[in-house]
């Protein structure tokens, strides 16, 4: 099972969350960020459909795999004090 960390923190003149190096869209307050946040890691947890996936990794090459729908990551959501 993987993990993903949601992070609020301040972005483009207001507030988002980001997974990696991946940003929210931006929020006006800290409040609506870490909102959105939490909801996000929650609906991680909400099973889905087993499927076959294809994606192209870094190098360039397809790959297929089966993606199970009942396989759902562990979240965390990050709010550094400001």
């Amino acid at each position: 099972m993987s993990g993903l960390k949601y992070e609020v923190v301040e972005h483009d003149g207001g507030w988002a969350y980001k997974v990696g190096d991946v940003f929210s869209e931006t929020f006006r307050s800290h409040d609506d960020a870490l909102r959105a946040a939490r909801d996000a890691a929650e609906r991680q947890h909400l099973a889905g459909e087993t499927e076959g996936i294809s994606y192209q990794d870094n190098a360039g090459h397809w790959h297929e795999e089966v993606s199970r729908g009942d396989d759902r990551p562990v979240t965390e959501v990050v709010d550094e004090p400001r």
